[in-house]
């Protein structure tokens, strides 16, 4: 692959942790302005050059970075601001939505431990999450607002209420309009821990670990909706509403669509547990509705799974079977690799789709890089950088090499090829010093024709170290 080099421009910065950059025009205007949500719940735009104030949500949001002692207790988070989209009308309707974590439900969490599988041990293997009302750790919401004539949004109704059993693996970049079907689509993450205890991903009536369509045409109002786990959960009227395009989900940045040819190319990428980081790509695909979904669970039957999409997860971790990695005792300084889910890896092995491309969380090869956690994933259409336009591009949060600090996260690429298979992957060189600072690279977005790429840069791990956040534009290399 080509070796490609650009440079970044700062945009803005001394940010809150930039969780979704995206652009939209907004009403009255004739050109397209950068949305920058934070995970504390700002969002600001820039207009004719200067930032301004969109929506501040913060006493809306879940106190972040209290949570599972040792994990969040440090001020790590996963929850939060996750998903802003603008509805394709945005200019007309002014309708925008919001997927964030919500104040005051601070719950103990699903489970008292840190859990790991034992292949050996089937009481881990069939865990099942139970007592949901109390044994979860908070609920996340997805609603509607619109733009009022007098510039001041307000929420309009509430579409979903999520109950999450732990407080990472709730999505980034959650919300996005599919071109396709002009639906809202929410990509939700397992709902955490590690290795989904309760395997939550693959069972058809968990709404965790899904890409699931919403009609937002379809004007469903409750005032304040049930607050489930499960498709049957919900009211019908809801549940109407509803299809799903996939499973087998860990944890997604978003979702892409490419238009090639009169057809969209969908990219996702899904989070690694211990191995492997892995981006997907798909062209067909036939959704369920949540309504088939539920009648074929009530009939115990299967539902017809043509053309629906499975990432595999949790029995496949990409293109490999989840593993566990523990110490060689005959060699201290290898791994030792155990599959951690044997039976279910058989049972989705032909069910599942094969990802484009995956890289490494530890990877010697020189050209390549040990990675952490994909964080973002774009198409890029633009002209500006010629050897990208075309291609996907992708983030790491961090390079996982054993080097001193500070920190600096990863912006790589691949393309589809004309034989479907795995692709291979390039580093994208990056001209520009961040000093001595750390550089996470926590968010990628775009502009409404793919023809610009921003990167969200964060100077820590912790959502409680404020104001460490750059958004750059990510432009040709000058020295080229």
């Amino acid at each position: 692959m080509i070796k490609v080099k650009v440079s970044l421009r700062p945009i803005v910065g001394k940010l809150n942790l930039p969780t979704v950059l995206k652009t939209a025009i907004l009403p009255g205007d004739s050109f397209e302005s950068l949305f920058i949500a934070t995970q504390v719940g700002e969002i600001f735009y820039i207009g004719n050059g200067s930032l301004r104030t969109f929506l501040d949500i913060r006493p809306r949001i879940l106190k972040l970075g209290t949570s599972e002692p040792g994990v969040s207790g440090r001020g790590y988070d996963e929850r939060g601001l996750i998903g802003l989209a603008f509805h394709p009308y945005f200019y007309y309707n002014g309708l925008f939505y919001l997927h964030y974590s919500v104040a005051g439900t601070q719950g103990p969490g699903a489970l008292s431990e840190r859990f790991r599988p034992n292949p050996c041990d089937p009481k881990t293997l069939n865990l099942r999450w139970i007592n949901r009302e109390t044994h979860y750790d908070h609920i996340d919401t997805v609603e509607e607002w619109f733009l009022r004539s007098n510039g001041q949004p307000q929420k309009r109704r509430t579409l979903l209420n999520l109950r999450r059993p732990f407080f990472n693996h709730n999505g980034v970049n959650s919300l996005n309009f599919s071109p396709e079907t002009g639906k809202l689509v929410l990509t939700t993450g397992d709902g955490g821990s590690g290795y989904d205890p309760f395997n939550l991903s693959q069972n058809d009536m968990e709404i965790a670990g899904k890409i699931i369509e919403i009609d937002v045409g379809k004007n469903t109002f409750f005032n304040n909706p049930t607050v489930v786990t499960r498709f049957n959960e919900l009211p019908v009227t809801i549940q109407e509403t509803l299809t799903v395009i996939a499973k087998g989900v860990r944890n997604i940045p978003g979702i892409s669509f490419q238009r090639v040819n009169n057809q969209y190319i969908k990219y996702v990428g899904n989070v690694g547990q211990d191995i492997v980081e892995s981006i997907f790509s798909f062209v067909y695909y036939k959704p369920i509705p949540v309504t088939q979904l539920i009648q074929a669970s009530l009939m115990k039957s299967e539902p017809d799974q043509e053309g629906f999409i499975n990432f595999g997860w949790r029995g496949w971790e990409g293109a490999f079977p989840t593993s566990f990695i523990m110490g060689c005792s005959s060699n201290p300084t290898l791994d030792e690799k155990t599959i951690a889910y044997y039976n279910e890896a058989v049972q989705t092995s032909v069910k599942r789709l094969q990802p484009l491309t995956s890289y490494f969380q530890k990877d010697l090869r020189p050209d390549k890089f040990g990675g952490t956690a994909l964080t973002g994933v774009q198409a890029y259409m633009g002209n500006g950088i010629p050897d990208l336009k075309g291609s996907v591009v992708f983030t790491d949060l961090a390079r996982n090499e054993e080097s001193q600090p500070p920190v600096r996260g990863v912006l790589a690429y691949t393309r589809v090829g004309t034989d479907s298979k795995l692709n291979d992957f390039s580093v994208i060189n990056i001209d520009y010093n961040f000093g001595s600072q750390s550089a996470y690279y926590v968010s990628l977005g775009t502009n409404l024709d793919q023809t610009t790429l921003f990167l969200g840069v964060y100077g820590s791990m912790k959502a409680t170290d404020f104001n460490k956040g750059t958004v750059f534009e990510i432009v040709p290399d000058s020295k080229q």
